[in-house]
């Protein structure tokens, strides 16, 4: 208990001391102090305005969701090349709205993320109300498909994973 109040992330402070001593490209005893001291303070000074994170109850599922998306990146990125540097071929961009079923904050905001890092798609908003999210696909054949693939490899993981 001590532990979290004095180090309430422990996570994000150390990204921050790596990312302090790669800023500063030095492993000095002050250097490492000073980034040492940034990574205490910065998260004790913020913690008020940060949300409670969700617990994560499977996280054999996050590491495997991790993959598929990072499968899923590779692949959109050759699909877009061989799209781009086809002369025959022309894309068919269009939005569509896309209806939620999380509605944790963290899930939805991870869901729109994982579609924006994945290329040829761009999650552009959320409606106010939380209901569903506008994306942009690059090349668009079928509405339906694209929404059950989000649905199946992302959404529902991360239902699975946070609980919600």
């Amino acid at each position: 208990m001590k532990r979290q109040r004095y180090l309430p992330t422990p996570v994000l402070s150390l990204v921050l001391l790596v990312v302090w001593l790669l800023l500063v490209r030095s492993l000095a005893v002050g250097q490492l102090l000073l980034g040492t001291l940034l990574a205490v303070a910065i998260p004790l000074l913020t913690r008020g305005f940060w949300e409670p994170l969700p617990h994560i109850r499977r996280p054999l599922k996050l590491a495997r969701f991790v993959l598929v998306v990072l499968w899923d990146i590779i692949v959109a990125n050759l699909q877009v090349s061989r799209l781009i540097l086809s002369f025959k071929r022309q894309a068919q961009p269009g939005f569509i709205e896309y209806p939620l079923e999380v509605k944790e904050r963290l899930a939805i905001t991870l869901l729109a993320n994982t579609i924006t890092m994945t290329p040829g798609t761009v999650s552009t908003s959320i409606r106010p109300d939380g209901e569903s999210l506008l994306i942009h696909a690059l090349d668009m054949h079928d509405e339906q498909a694209l929404i059950h693939a989000i649905r199946e490899r992302y959404e529902r993981p991360l239902k699975e994973i946070f609980e919600c």
